[in-house]
C-alpha cells in the first residue's frame, strides 16, 4: 500500500498562466498543461489597459475575412460593431459584394481610408500575408480574433512596428470595457448611464 504524502512536504511550485479568455490561473509548474502552454505561447501582446486605449482611440475598423453568413462569428462581430459602436466599419471579402447592408471590399488596398484597426477572421496560416497587407496600406493595429494564434506572425508584425492583438474577440473586449460583460465574458444585463467610449 502506498504511503500518504507527508503533510510537511514542500508545496509544488505554481506558475501563473494566461488563459485564452484573458484571465490567469495558477497551476503546478510540472503539470503537462503548464508545460504545453509554456512551450506554445511565449508572446503576450498588449495588456488590458493597452487594449482599452486601442479601442478608445480608434475611429475605423476593417474586418478581414468578414462573412455574409449569419452563422459565422465575423457576422456577429460586424453586427455588434455597427449597432453598438461609433466606429466606421469596413468589410473585406473578395467573394462578397455586400455584408450587413454595407459594401464589401475585395482587399484592404480598396478601402476608402486606412483603418485604425484591422480585425482578422482568417486561419492561422494566413496571418503573415494579412500582416503584409496591413503593412502595405500603412495601418497600425492588427487584431486577430479569438481562437486564432500564430506567434511567429505576431512577432513579425511587432518587429515591423505594428501593434498586434491576438486570440481575443474585439466584440467581447469592447463590451467588457463598456460595462456590458462580466469579466468572463457573460452578459451582465447591466444598463449603465456611463458615457460610452465608442
Amino acid at each position: 500500500m502506498a504511503s500518504a504524502v507527508s503533510p510537511t512536504a514542500p508545496p509544488e511550485e505554481l506558475v501563473s498562466t494566461q488563459l485564452a479568455n484573458g484571465l490567469t490561473c495558477d497551476m503546478p509548474a510540472s503539470s503537462p498543461l503548464a508545460k504545453l502552454l509554456k512551450s506554445q505561447r511565449t508572446w503576450v501582446g498588449p495588456t488590458a489597459k493597452e487594449r482599452l486605449k486601442i479601442l478608445r482611440t480608434a475611429k475605423s475598423i476593417a474586418i478581414v475575412g468578414a462573412s455574409p453568413n449569419s452563422a459565422r462569428s465575423s457576422y456577429f462581430v460586424g453586427t455588434y460593431l455597427l449597432q453598438s459602436s461609433t466606429y466606421r466599419v469596413y468589410f473585406v471579402n473578395p467573394n462578397a459584394t455586400e455584408i450587413l447592408g454595407q459594401r464589401a471590399y475585395p482587399d484592404l488596398a480598396s478601402l476608402p481610408e486606412v483603418p485604425d484597426i484591422v480585425d482578422v477572421f482568417r486561419k492561422a496560416g494566413d496571418i503573415p500575408s494579412v500582416i503584409d497587407d496591413v503593412l502595405a496600406i500603412g495601418a497600425k493595429t492588427v487584431w486577430v480574433q479569438l481562437g486564432i494564434w500564430n506567434q511567429d506572425a505576431a512577432v513579425y508584425g511587432e518587429s515591423r512596428g505594428l501593434t498586434v492583438v491576438m486570440d481575443r474577440c474585439i466584440k467581447v473586449e469592447h463590451a467588457r470595457f463598456h460595462g456590458g460583460l462580466h469579466l468572463l465574458g457573460f452578459d451582465t444585463g447591466v444598463i449603465s448611464s456611463r458615457k460610452q467610449v465608442h
